[in-house]
């Protein structure tokens, strides 16, 4: 008779543990990103967390990285799952880490002719 009943506590979430999650905040904030952990209060851990910022058809995305839920702002916990190959815009945030590492490499560049300085991981880095 018991097993009738729905298992609704936050013991529920055990299946959803290292699957790609969307969360809605209170707030109203999107967050997408890896469940890996959660409690009895329904406080969740996300891995490689993206906030998707909407605007009209177009959404943006920030990313957190690991990110720390406390469960009483938790509106919406849902699975998502990638079935069709949509056309997604490629994040902002993977644009900027390439800029960056662009910038890295350009700078390392004009320190290594100009100043004599050795670039980064070269010999005589070892501590």
């Amino acid at each position: 008779m018991d097993s009738l009943i729905p298992f609704t506590t936050s013991g529920s979430l055990v299946d959803c543990v290292d699957r790609k999650m969307l969360v809605i905040l209170r707030d109203g904030r999107k967050l997408h990103g890896v469940l890996r952990s959660y409690d009895q209060f329904a406080n969740l851990v996300l891995e490689d967390t993206v906030e998707r910022i909407y605007h009209g058809n177009a959404y943006a995305e920030n990313w957190h990285g690991l990110f720390l839920i406390r469960g009483e702002n938790v509106v919406l916990l849902g699975e998502i799952v990638c079935t069709l190959d949509y056309n997604v815009l490629e994040p902002y945030h993977k644009k900027d880490a390439e800029l960056k590492k662009h910038r890295e490499e350009t700078k390392s560049q004009i320190l290594y002719e100009r100043r004599g300085f050795c670039k980064e991981g070269g010999e005589g880095d070892g501590y």
